[in-house]
This record gives C-alpha cells, sequence and structure tokens, in this order.
C-alpha cells in the first residue's frame, strides 16, 4: 500500500514509519528539510509543510492513506497562533487535499489531552465530552480539539474515513527532540522545584507507533481511540524514576494555588531579567490536573497492549543517558 505520513521525522512518526517501511509499504514523508535516516529506509521525502497546499497535494497524490502526525507542542500562550495554523489550518489543507486524490483511510494523531483532563482525579474514556473549562487557558489543547472536531466532521460523510487516535504522553527511547520527554531530562537535572499534586497517563512510543499502524486497517471510521499504558500520580511516577536514576524526587508540596501563584512570579520576575523561567505558569497549572485515560477501546478494537510501563521509564532513561551526556534540557531545545 502507498501510504503519506505527516511528522514522519518525529518522535512518534520516526517509530511508526520504521514500522510501515518493515511491513512492506511504500511511504512518503512530508518534512521541511532533509531527512537522510528515512531515505536510507527508502522512504520518498516531500519537501514543504503544511499549510502549504501545492505540498499538501503533492503529498497526497496517489496515496492510499495518510497518517496525520504532524504537531507543534508548545505550553507558551505566544505560542498559540502557529499551532492553531498547524494544527487547525494545516489539517484543513490536508483533508481537502486528501480528498481530491480519492484517499481513502486518513489517520488522525489527536491527544488524550482532549478528552482526558479533569480537576479532580477521575479516569476518562472517549465518550466523554471536550474538557473546554480545564483546557481553555492551554493553547495546544484547544487547537488539537479544534483539529479533531474539523477532522471528524470533515470524514462524516465517509470520504475520506477518518480515524482518530488520542495517545497520552509519549515516552521510551528515541526523543531526539525532547518534543515528549522533556519533563524527564529536568527531572534528571533536578529543574523541578515542586511535587506537583495531580496525575498522568503515559504511553510508550513503540506501542503507540503499533497501535496507529493497527489502526490503518482495524480502527473504526468516526471513532476516537486513547491510548495509555499507566495512570499514575506524579508522587508515583517520580518516585519510580528516583528509583531507577538515583537522582532524588521534588521535596517541596505546595497547595495547588500557591504552585501556581509561584510559578506565576517567576515568569513575571524572568520576563524583568530578560531569562527563560525555571518553570512556566502553563506547566504548574497543568500538574495540578489529573490526565487519566481508560484505553479498553483500543485493546479491544485495535489489540492495543501496552508493556510494562517501568520498561518505558527504564528504556527512556537509558536513551537519554546514552545520548545527551552532559547537556541540559535548555541546549537541546535550541
Amino acid at each position: 500500500m502507498r501510504i503519506a505520513v505527516t511528522g514522519g521525522t518525529g518522535f512518534l512518526g520516526g517509530a511508526l514509519v520504521e514500522r510501515l517501511v518493515a511491513a512492506g509499504h511504500r511511504v512518503t514523508v512530508l518534512a521541511r528539510g532533509g531527512a537522510p535516516a528515512l531515505e536510507r529506509l527508502g522512504v520518498h521525502v516531500v519537501r514543504g509543510e503544511l499549510p502549504d497546499p501545492k505540498a499538501a497535494d503533492i503529498l497526497a497524490d496517489g496515496a492510499e492513506a495518510v497518517f496525520h502526525l504532524a504537531g507543534r507542542v508548545s505550553r507558551d500562550p505566544a505560542d498559540g497562533p502557529a499551532m492553531y495554523r498547524l494544527h487547525v489550518e494545516g489539517t484543513r489543507v490536508l483533508l481537502d487535499a486528501v480528498r481530491r486524490a480519492g484517499t481513502r483511510r486518513f489517520v488522525l494523531a489527536s491527544s488524550s489531552g482532549t478528552i482526558g483532563v479533569s480537576a479532580t482525579e477521575r479516569v476518562a474514556t472517549e465518550a466523554d465530552d471536550y474538557p473546554l473549562d480545564v483546557v481553555g487557558r492551554w493553547p495546544y489543547y484547544l487547537s488539537k480539539i479544534y483539529e479533531e472536531k474539523l477532522a471528524l466532521a470533515f470524514g462524516a460523510g465517509g470520504n475520506p474515513q477518518v480515524v482518530c487516535l488520542n495517545p497520552s504522553l509519549i515516552l521510551g527511547p528515541g526523543d531526539a527532540r525532547l518534543s515528549s520527554t522533556g519533563d524527564i531530562w529536568k527531572f534528571l537535572h533536578r529543574d523541578i522545584p515542586a511535587m506537583p499534586s495531580g496525575g498522568l497517563s503515559f504511553v510508550d512510543v513503540r506501542d503507540a507507533a503499533a497501535a496507529f499502524e493497527t489502526a490503518l486497517a482495524k480502527g473504526r471510521a468516526g471513532e476516537r481511540y486513547l491510548l495509555g499504558a499507566a495512570n499514575m500520580p506524579f508522587t508515583e511516577f517520580f518516585g519510580r524514576l528516583s528509583r531507577l536514576t538515583g537522582v532524588a524526587p521534588p521535596r517541596l508540596r505546595l497547595p495547588s494555588r500557591v504552585n501556581v501563584l509561584g510559578a506565576s512570579l517567576l515568569e513575571r520576575w524572568s520576563s524583568f531579567r530578560g531569562v527563560e523561567p525555571p518553570i512556566d505558569r502553563a506547566s504548574v497549572e497543568m500538574g495540578e490536573r489529573w490526565f487519566y485515560v481508560d484505553s479498553t477501546k483500543a485493546r479491544e478494537e485495535l489489540g492495543f497492549a501496552p508493556r510494562d510501563p517501568q520498561e518505558t521509564l527504564r528504556d527512556t532513561v537509558r536513551w537519554m543517558r546514552e545520548h545527551f551526556a552532559g547537556r541540559r534540557a535548555a541546549e537541546l531545545a535550541t
């Protein structure tokens, strides 16, 4: 099968492309720059980026299926317009190109944050509505909600068939840009000043990629699938990391309002000094929420079978130490 992929040079995209090539598919990837590692796999690389209609048309031409994984992750409100442009305008342009090309299948990488974010401790399912009251201040999740609604509405008539996968925090080996694993790197360098009060869900990149590949044939059109391997309070998450690494978890425990107020003051002081704050308000607010999800639907319909979460944490830390030894998170982000 001829398959087109956006975001193929990213963390999840790279793992998915490797699986698709190994399965014998002919893969075309849209990339802004060169992608020598993918080209060595025999992948055809189209230069360009969304929302350029010409790039979208070239990518979709002749494709029997499209995986749309391109995304930008940021907690900075100033990046809101750029994220909206990519996630919403870019997705609209790509869907138009897919329809013109007659592509029958469109698999979207959304986020568990379009479903599973709560101010109280609870586990979300695909039946839950969009948590706009919780994520309204966070432009990344807002743009992903708009993207998801757009794609599912576009595919309502079955042309193309749209399937949406909603992975939780993606961990594991291979995140060269720290796009998803940056908080673990900050933990290793003791850059997390206080223990968050909420909880998170995470999934191994290898297991998420397998679910995306399976969704090509088994995902039901118009459906969303949450992908999460484990739900953990941050106390347990950082406790496990501490036992793996020997790095002490954050000792400071503050009430939620105090945490957020402190982050706000740090942001203002850092802005006055012209430097980056050690932690931003949005990150602290997210740490006071619960991102728990139930992946029963993906297990039953896609055969989603995540590995032991301890293996994921161990492999994440090991890969980071092998590839980023002696470097700081701030250096890797530039």
